[in-house]
């Protein structure tokens, strides 16, 4: 797995922020049998870099926590065929991996949802990144149904990181 972490915005955080990304979204990707090896953007920026981007590509203008761009063209949640059918568009032709999508994550929203959830920066970012990654995938939560999937998958890939609430 090729992935790019890009920090705009002097936040430092108490942990590896690249090595707990690549973990998460490797699990992920284990857990949603992903036969390719895969490349991943992810750019970590702040409270007002997250709502430029959620204005311009989503026409929301106001903050959020993350945003997932996925490449993959996905009919059913973690179908990687849809990629198969999509060649040029998602597979990076050098390397030969799919190219999933790209991440953006807010370390002002990181660091105030860990605090009024209760529970450490590192798992609030890995829990976004966990959530993003199942986006890339293919998954929403546009349903009560389809929300409850994602909380499951996203909860059984961080326990098996042994990352916890708390």
């Amino acid at each position: 797995m090729t992935f790019y972490v890009e920090n705009e915005t002097e936040a430092v955080f108490p942990f590896d922020a690249e090595e707990l990304t690549a973990r998460v979204a490797q699990a992920v990707l284990e857990e949603e049998n992903c036969p390719y090896e895969a490349q991943i953007e992810v750019l970590i920026t702040d409270a007002e870099g997250i709502r430029l981007y959620n204005r311009e590509y989503r026409k929301i203008d106001r903050e959020t926590d993350v945003l997932s761009f996925p490449n993959v063209p996905f009919g059913t949640p973690a179908d990687f065929s849809a990629a198969e059918e999509n060649v040029s568009d998602c597979f990076e032709p050098d390397s030969g991996e799919l190219l999933l999508g790209q991440i953006i994550l807010c370390a002002d929203r990181i660091y105030s949802q860990a605090e009024s959830y209760g529970h450490s920066v590192r798992r609030e970012f890995a829990f976004l990144v966990a959530h993003s990654m199942l986006h890339l995938c293919g998954y929403d939560h546009e349903t009560q149904k389809e929300a409850g999937v994602m909380e499951k998958k996203q909860e059984a890939v961080l326990d098996s990181l042994g990352i916890f609430r708390g």
